[in-house]
């Protein structure tokens, strides 16, 4: 296929989605994304960097696992009206009952909704973005309209801290956060342009070279969804979130909330049936990063609390460019199996000659593994 082929290919369509087990060098942000999808309640996640750094790819590459449910984009341009929903007007002119004309948050509900440049928004739709992320429900009382339905929908919010800060008060509500950074060095960089060259060269090729690596982390995904009610801890694990929250000098105890969802996510993705402490330990940057020290979305480095924050919010790279394993530990050393990395997804095989470079191996899962799992009953209902 030629340099030219694609666009000619590609011309008023949608190419497919950049694959999230592509992703090179961002084990942190496939690791929020994914918890995000396990457990919706949590808030969503904030990811806040530089220009050109695939947050936007990264979101669209989220939404790829679950093809059956929507992925909704909230505009800039949005009012309040059209994200929550309102008086059908049409419909009272026209038999003069009181109808509800459902928003954005209806045709999000059990699908994924992005929000780009969520910064640039107005606060109140900020607002109402994230009462409805957190408790699964949009109430609207306007308009002589008093009306609830389910919004239970994955958030992604991505911003520039360059463009505008986000109020601390909204930017604490953001369940997870995820310090986007440059490349790091030279042969990083060279490794997600072949990366990207690949797919821009033959997106359908591309996407098929790592189907089978997307397919066993859908199908991981849907376990762990499934999973997530029967995932229990126990007092010491609570204590031991506890701590965390009071040495990050965190306010309120929506971060101890959020910090043991994101544990008991992590111990869910990783098949467990109970919290341990490593689980707490591999989510402690992305739950709390945002909420304690300085303020990240204003583009001021946060002050890390003790313990072993410092220590999880960075990606190490091996030497070369290529990602290290996502638990620190050198390449081809073993970590003990409770140890399990929290980035499962995170670029660790392939072949850079083959434009292939940073696809991992799929993990071995103990469930069948179908081509793409059907999603329409992905998102189960409250109890």
């Amino acid at each position: 296929m030629t340099a030219a082929q694609p666009e000619a290919l590609w011309a008023g369509e949608q190419p497919p989605a950049f694959p999230l087990v592509a992703l090179v060098g961002q084990p942190q942000l496939q690791l929020a994304l994914l918890l995000a999808a396990v457990d919706p309640s949590m808030g969503g996640v904030l990811i806040s960097g530089p220009r050109g750094t695939a947050k936007s790819t990264a979101a669209r590459a989220l939404a790829a696992l679950m093809p059956e449910v929507p992925f909704v984009t909230l505009p800039l341009s949005a009012t309040l009206e059209q994200v929550v929903g309102t008086l059908d007007l049409e419909g009272a002119l026209r038999d003069g009952r009181v109808r509800f004309a459902p928003g954005v948050l209806a045709r999000a509900h059990e699908g994924v909704l992005y929000v780009d440049e969520v910064n640039l928004l107005a606060d109140v739709l900020v607002d109402a973005l994230l009462d409805a992320a957190a408790s699964g429900v949009n109430t609207v009382e306007r308009d002589g309209v008093s009306h609830r339905h389910p919004a239970r929908f994955v958030l992604v919010g991505t911003m520039n801290p360059e463009e505008g800060e986000l109020r601390p008060q909204l930017l604490d509500r953001f369940g997870l956060y995820v310090a986007m950074q440059n490349p790091p060095d030279s042969a990083t960089r060279a490794a997600i342009v072949r990366q990207r060259l690949a797919y821009e060269a033959d997106p359908v090729g591309f996407v098929q070279r790592h189907a089978a690596a997307s397919a066993s982390v859908a199908q991981r995904l849907r376990c762990a969804r499934e999973r997530l009610a029967t995932v229990t801890w126990d007092d010491a694990i609570l204590e031991h979130v506890a701590q965390c929250c009071q040495a990050a000098r965190v306010d309120g105890v929506r971060a101890d909330l959020v910090l043991l969802k994101a544990a008991r996510a992590h111990a869910a993705w990783h098949g467990r049936a109970t919290v341990a402490v490593d689980d707490v330990e591999a989510v402690q940057a992305l739950a709390l990063a945002h909420r304690c020290g300085g303020s990240p979305a204003s583009g001021r480095e946060p002050s890390p609390p003790p313990q072993s924050m410092s220590a999880s919010m960075a990606a190490p790279t091996s030497q070369g460019g290529s990602p290290a394993p996502l638990d620190g530990t050198a390449a081809g050393h073993h970590p003990a199996p409770v140890r399990a990395a929290p980035g499962d997804v995170s670029p660790g095989g392939g072949d850079a000659s083959a434009g292939d470079w940073g696809a991992m191996e799929p993990e071995p899962i103990t469930v069948p593994q179908p081509a793409l799992p059907q999603w329409a009953d992905w998102w189960p209902k409250k109890p």
